[in-house]
């Protein structure tokens, strides 16, 4: 049986295209919480727009628990049925590409 991948399945992605940053926001307690966020640049590489992501951060209280993880996941399912391709130069998302290689078809490499 494979790994799940997202572990919060509650949890919210929202973009906040002014900040350029991805959020997760989860019910915590019972109460609306933010979780952490990937922040992202609107790139042009040859030609191709692309989502350039650069660091992935979550507030250490829910460290350990996945949400990276699940961060992670929702924005790169969401580029993907967006049609729309990514690159990284965030470690995090280097070593989830490395667990999840399916994610790599959406990357754009880098020349």
């Amino acid at each position: 049986m494979s790994e799940q991948k997202n572990v919060h399945p509650q949890a919210e992605l929202v973009l906040d295209t002014d900040r350029c940053r991805a959020e997760l926001w989860d019910v915590i307690d019972g109460e609306r919480t933010f979780i952490g966020f990937i922040g992202y640049a609107e790139e042009t590489i040859g030609g191709e727009p692309v989502w350039l992501l650069m660091h992935t951060i979550v507030n250490e209280r829910f460290g350990r628990k996945g949400y990276a993880r699940a961060l992670v996941t929702l924005l790169l399912d969401h580029l993907a049925a967006e049609g729309k391709r990514f690159t990284s130069e965030c470690t995090y998302i280097d070593q989830f590409l490395t667990r999840y290689p399916e994610y790599r078809k959406h990357q754009a490499l880098l020349a």
